[in-house]
């Protein structure tokens, strides 16, 4: 069984289909909480829950819903329905779709009788850089101050949690407090190439800076022994904790 900080790394599987994934999850046969996102699900929908599930893994379904309120709500309905731990919205889909999303998801876990996952909001993709912030997007506030207002939408609206750049946890765990859910994409340990992340820390430091969930794809899923680089960064965990 991996040690507890060990079981705060969340793997992507990042991968276009089934097989694919589940030979991934079978070289990885020590982690516990994988990442479905946008690519695999579409490809294979929800029986790869159901085959992680079998596993007795923890699931993250990242699909980052951002819709009218009403096509949130029946979005997270369904999604409630899987048992899966946790699912994401953008924070930018605005509040009153944040509230339907809190709706939604009880609504599908009651009528599937399983518990609701833990819903988590977008700040701002770890891709983006402040520069394409104000650029490209035409945000006119300073990057960690946009991410820190997005994080205080999502509570503000019921939600569980947000997903953030370590290089914005530390001010959201100081502004939003302990119960606040936080995890953190973006992350690279220091033998690993940052690839395009452009707002990255190692996992010790995501950890110290107040993070709840690391999730960490490429150092270890493209990895020539992705089990071997997995333990590499259980064993920097360990010494730094």
């Amino acid at each position: 069984m991996p040690n507890s900080q060990c079981q705060k790394i969340i793997v992507p599987l990042d991968v276009a289909d089934e097989s694919t994934a589940i030979a991934l999850v079978e070289k990885l046969e020590d982690v516990t909480f994988f990442k479905v996102g946008l690519e695999l699900f579409t490809s294979c929908g929800p029986k790869i829950l159901q085959a992680l599930k079998s596993r007795q893994k923890r699931i993250f379904l990242d699909l980052k819903f951002h819709d009218i309120p009403n096509t949130v709500k029946g979005a997270c309905r369904s999604a409630g329905r899987y048992g899966v731990d946790l699912l994401t919205i953008h924070a930018t889909a605005g509040k009153e779709a944040l509230k339907a999303a809190t709706v939604g998801v009880k609504e599908g876990a009651a009528e599937a009788g399983v518990e609701p996952p833990l819903l988590i909001a977008i700040t701002l993709l770890t891709s983006i850089s402040s520069r394409q912030l104000a650029f490209d997007l035409k945000i006119p506030l300073e990057l960690p101050e946009y991410a820190l207002q997005m994080g205080l939408l999502a509570q503000e609206s019921g939600l569980d949690g947000a997903v953030c750049s370590p290089q914005e946890v530390a001010n959201l765990r100081d502004v939003c407090g302990n119960d606040f859910l936080l995890v953190c994409p973006g992350i690279r340990p220091s033998w690993a190439d940052k690839g395009d992340q452009k707002r990255t820390f190692t996992p010790a430091q995501a950890l110290q800076a107040g993070a709840d969930y690391l999730v960490i794809g490429r150092p270890i899923t493209a990895a020539d022994e992705p089990a071997l680089a997995w333990k590499k960064i259980c064993q920097e965990l360990t010494i730094n904790n």
